[in-house]
């Protein structure tokens, strides 16, 4: 299943699970066209409660405040258990469906749900941890369907709606991050600021709701507004992403970096009618060659949407802003009520165009984001990498993400991503891992050596050139810096 799209009443998204418009009669109807295979869930009567949850199809309905693990792709078992298990006062618990026995297990060990919702598919992890676990096949939805149709909540803003896990790589088990009903109108600001959603939009977000992109951007803030939303289930192809952008007449996008990376990749947007009028990324730098293709390709710039899971959206660049131009390579400027600003190793306000720490205030406090970055003379800030992707070689401080951005350029280079590795003389000395249709040779690398000296220092270009089939990500498709650094660590101890 490519896509699948919702549509569901302003803000009181687990109260009241009304319908704005009536795409189809029933709660699913499969449509297809232009090589996409689609969904349409309509919700005007399907139970979302108590019912809904998987709790209320448990032997053993899970008390109040229980969690319940929900590992499903988008889809009408997804956003009924989704939904109904916080109105039912219990704790949501997205999982990435990608998860393997290890991955689900120790997350299901660090939440301890009462349940586990699994897809048909994924009967084999039934069990995990000890955990009871409902299959959402098509017997699970006929059950739902018999229960009642309305559902009184008795849930207050304070009280815990879910736990998301995030897809950083700062530790083996990134902590799951709680959250409280009260954050869908947190998360509403985001949504009028960085992704532009206003009433009318189509929009769409093909970030799994696993993760903070497509859970909170993609899938709550966008709904708590009224406004409906398209979303991709099953492995990611950018011809059918394309497909669905142009068959849905998506007005509104916001997609990872590398989603817009791997649709330039691709290749055959020339032949297509988009209808886009906002676009947002998130998730890691875009190279301005990628931010060059998608102004060309859809008419307007792509803009930034800066954050973590931790401190949420506080910087970004407010797609369809007419009063607002978008600087390339800027994460745009701090959203409203957001107190940003870069500092130094002292604590202090760094000058224009000078690096330093992102900081977000917090109370009478400085809360460290844990990522470089710069503001200019017209207030707009810039991102350098993350505090530990610094190199520093031979006493100079270089950026990985500015060295991948230059090496981006190049013809031959599909991907890249570069490190510090140990040198006794140096200190640190960059290596490029690159993906590349070309294959390794001294002239290869002597020519990127030569195309980023070039570009940016004498002194700032990969002396060590990797080329490589594929690069480690992280579930949300992030480059992992960590895995190539331990991969290294590990090399070096073997030799």
């Amino acid at each position: 299943m490519a896509t699948a799209s919702i549509s569901i009443s302003p803000m009181n998204v687990w109260t009241d699970m009304t319908v704005t418009g009536s795409r189809c009669e029933s709660p699913m109807a499969a449509r297809a066209g232009a090589g996409v295979a689609a969904t349409s869930i309509h919700l005007p009567s399907f139970p979302t409660g108590r019912a809904a949850s998987p709790t209320g199809c448990s032997t053993a309905a899970s008390p109040r405040a229980s969690g319940v693990a929900i590992m499903l792709e988008p889809s009408l078992a997804f956003y009924a258990a989704l939904f109904g298990t916080m109105k039912a006062g219990a704790v949501a618990v997205p999982l990435f469906t990608a998860f393997g026995p290890d991955g689900l297990a120790s997350r299901l060990d660090d939440c301890t749900p009462k349940l586990l919702l699994l897809a048909p598919e994924k009967q084999n992890l039934a069990g995990t941890g000890g955990i009871e676990t409902v299959i959402a096949d098509a017997a699970f939805l006929a059950e739902v369907e018999t229960e009642a149709s309305s559902f009184s909540p008795d849930t207050t803003s304070s009280d815990i709606a879910m736990y998301q896990y995030t897809s950083g790589t700062s530790r083996e088990l990134p902590e799951a991050v709680k959250h409280r009903h009260r954050a869908v109108v947190t998360v509403i600001i985001a949504a009028l600021y960085a992704t532009g959603v206003r009433p009318g939009d189509r929009y769409m977000c093909p970030s799994s709701p696993a993760w903070g992109h497509g859970l909170w951007h993609g899938t709550l803030a966008p709904l708590a507004l009224g406004v409906e939303i398209s979303s991709y289930a099953g492995k990611f192809e950018a011809k059918r992403l394309l497909a669905a952008i142009e068959e849905f007449e998506i007005t509104n996008i916001s997609a990872a970096a590398t989603h817009y990376r791997m649709m330039r990749n691709h290749g055959g947007e020339k032949t297509r009618n988009f209808k886009l009028e906002k676009l947002s990324f998130t998730g890691e730098p875009l190279d301005t060659e990628t931010a060059h293709w998608a102004r060309e390709t859809f008419g307007h710039d792509v803009c930034s949407i800066y954050g973590s899971t931790e401190v949420g959206v506080i910087i970004a660049n407010y797609p369809g802003a007419t009063d607002l131009p978008v600087k390339l390579g800027s994460l745009g400027k701090p959203l409203p009520g957001c107190g940003v600003a870069i500092l130094d190793a002292k604590g202090e306000p760094c000058p224009t165009d000078t690096v330093g720490e992102i900081m977000l205030r917090r109370g009478e406090n400085w809360f460290r984001v844990k990522d470089l970055g710069s503001i200019d003379e017209d207030g707009y800030y810039f991102h350098h990498g993350r505090a530990d992707d610094v190199i520093i070689s031979s006493g100079w401080t270089m950026s990985a993400v500015e060295i991948e951005d230059v090496l981006l350029k190049h013809r031959d280079v599909d991907e890249v991503a570069a490190i510090g590795v140990p040198d006794a003389e140096r200190g640190q000395l960059v290596k490029a891992f690159i993906i590349s249709g070309r294959s390794a040779s001294d002239d290869f690398t002597t020519e990127l050596q030569t195309f980023a000296r070039e570009r940016l220092s004498r002194h700032e270009y990969p002396r060590l050139v990797a080329i490589v089939d594929e690069l480690p990500k992280t579930p949300a498709g992030k480059v992992n810096r960590k895995a190539l650094r331990e991969a290294e660590r590990q090399s070096k101890e073997l030799t």
